[in-house]
């Protein structure tokens, strides 16, 4: 859904340290994607984990900081943020914009934070890149201390994002169904009881459950499908006969989403959970 920009992420939340974007993807990312996308999601979840006045926040994951920057409108100048992320040039970024607020590096699996150090822990569309989602949840609970808060934003499941079932489809016609996998690695956290289930295993008590319907731009339906297709895996195992075969159905398909400048219009759906520790 945000091309290179997304799989950053991956590298961002990911356990090795040896992935490093470079500062331009960081830039693009915080130009083009955070106010298309990310920073109308952003409220989302600061509100339904209760960010007050003089909360001590961390994002987790937190890319060039949207969520970061909302919670410290919030939490004021007797709060304290702490955006944490592996990748450096998401953090160069982050600094660039913000640089009153406290920047860290640090994989989501394994927080350099003592036990109770926050009142808050949220992660913002990226649980699905990591590798351990269980060890991620259970350290954002970790974190926050008891009665804090833990909030969460993933992507429902492909089943439910009917907008994307044209290049779905024709993904799997003309690649196979196992390389729908390719494209949809946004959408694996889903499953909202399953996902929800790893809040109360870490502890948690979850309070909230909310959908979110999101849209997705982009500058043309061809656009787009060069955006899913060679941000991902999927590029590499197709050949381009494959590729102009996915694309004239899939163009097909989408053309019903364009608006009257030809711009691709996508109604997706988006999901957040909220808890506390006990």
């Amino acid at each position: 859904m945000c091309g290179h920009a997304c799989a950053a992420r991956l590298g961002a939340m990911s356990s090795t340290d040896t992935f490093q974007l470079s500062l331009q993807t960081a830039e693009t990312y915080e130009a083009a994607f955070v106010p298309s996308l990310f920073a109308h999601l952003a409220p989302h979840l600061v509100d339904a984990a209760g960010v007050t006045a003089g909360d001590r926040v961390l994002d987790v994951a937190c890319g060039t900081g949207i969520v970061a920057r909302t919670a410290a409108e919030r939490a004021g100048p007797a709060g304290h943020v702490v955006g944490l992320d592996l990748n450096e040039a998401m953090l160069t970024v982050a600094r660039r914009i913000r640089p009153d607020l406290d920047w860290r590096q640090g994989d989501a699996a394994s927080l350099p934070f003592p036990d109770g150090s926050f009142d808050v822990a949220l992660c913002q569309s990226g649980l699905m890149f990591v590798p351990d989602v269980a060890a991620s949840v259970g350290e954002m609970a970790r974190v926050v201390r008891p009665g804090g808060r833990v909030a969460a934003q993933v992507w429902s499941s492909l089943d439910r994002q009917t907008a994307i079932h044209p290049l779905a489809d024709a993904v799997a016609r003309f690649a196979g169904r196992d390389a729908v996998d390719l494209i949809g690695t946004y959408f694996r956290l889903g499953d909202r009881e399953e996902f929800t289930g790893q809040f109360t295993r870490a502890g948690l008590r979850v309070s909230d459950v909310r959908t979110l319907p999101v849209t997705v731009r982009a500058p043309s339906v061809d656009d787009y499908i060069t955006t899913e297709v060679e941000s991902t895996p999927l590029v590499d195992r197709i050949s381009e006969d494959v590729y102009r075969r996915i694309r004239e159905e899939a163009r097909a398909g989408l053309a019903r989403y364009r608006d009257a400048t030809g711009a691709l219009v996508l109604p997706l759906e988006a999901y957040l959970v909220a808890a506390a520790r006990g």
